[in-house]
């Protein structure tokens, strides 16, 4: 086994994607890594299925449904110290021949890489915007507001880089549904937020690993497929509600202050309005 790198895959009843996932990852790269499950509470069985019958499969209970960042601290903490590169992933990815080595080679163009990206595509082929800006107030509020009524909205484009052309370079933070990241740079920032169960922890990753001085590199030459929804399909009323929730958390993190308390009052309740609305128009 390749002692330096290791695969962190967060699973919550993940079903026949997983065993995808892992079938996959061992044409992604030429090297044998260790993978650990970060299991946030399944009941389907399938991780505890794929750690008895594959060797480099290791099984690790978070010890309740944690949510995706705090499930893959866990995952994280439980590897041998000498791993100095963490895949972290979603179990729904499948892998391109040679996509994680890709990423590897990524890391030695950009010595202050902390984070590396691949190129998502959707089940139709598709490019998935996951490597964009951060979101400020005027790009966030104009996405939110249009975004799901006027789909080419100025906003929406400069905040997704859907202008930007399909190259290797920095971004304002990485799609966590599968990234490469030095663990140097994972643990100086503490790992992600533990108050984030979903959504926007990978906003928050991104953020805070640009402002302690580490790149966030996309790297198209490393291709993945996001099947998507495994465990959020399962509870859309809930995960909407978080979404908003994690929003507001992320905007308020970073306008604090009595200052900004008018600012995050209306962030809120205009938050909150949107949320109902969602949820009203899911069910």
């Amino acid at each position: 086994m390749d002692t330096e790198l290791a695969v962190v895959v967060v699973t919550y009843s993940p079903g026949e994607v997983l065993d995808e996932f892992l079938d996959t990852l061992g044409k992604a790269t030429s090297r044998e890594v260790s993978v650990v499950l970060a299991d946030n509470g399944s009941t389907d069985g399938i991780p505890q299925r794929a750690a008895a019958e594959r060797d480099n499969v290791e099984l690790v209970s978070t010890g309740g449904n944690l949510g995706y960042g705090r499930g893959a601290n866990k995952g994280v903490e439980a590897l041998p110290p000498g791993v100095r590169w963490v895949l972290v992933s979603n179990p729904d990815i499948a892998f391109q021949p040679g996509a994680l080595d890709e990423l590897l080679a990524a890391t030695e163009r950009w010595p202050r890489g902390g984070a590396f990206g691949p190129l998502l595509r959707e089940p139709d082929g598709s490019v998935y915007p996951s490597a964009r800006l951060l979101p400020s107030l005027g790009r966030g509020i104009g996405h939110a507001v249009v975004g799901r009524i006027w789909r080419g909205n100025p906003w929406s484009k400069a905040y997704r880089q859907e202008d930007t052309s399909i190259t290797e370079r920095t971004a304002g933070w990485l799609s966590g549904s599968c990234f490469l990241i030095r663990r140097e740079a994972f643990e100086a920032v503490g790992g992600f937020d533990r108050r984030y169960f979903m959504y926007f922890e990978d906003v928050d990753l991104g953020d805070r690993l640009g402002r302690a001085g580490w790149q966030n590199v996309y790297v198209p030459t490393a291709e993945v497929t996001h099947v998507g929804g495994h465990a959020t399909s399962r509870a859309q009323a809930r995960m909407l509600v978080e979404h908003h929730r994690s929003a507001y958390r992320y905007l308020a993190d970073r306008h604090p202050g009595p200052l900004y308390a008018p600012l995050r009052l209306v962030l809120r309740a205009g938050l909150a309005l949107r949320s109902r609305l969602e949820v009203r128009k899911a069910s």
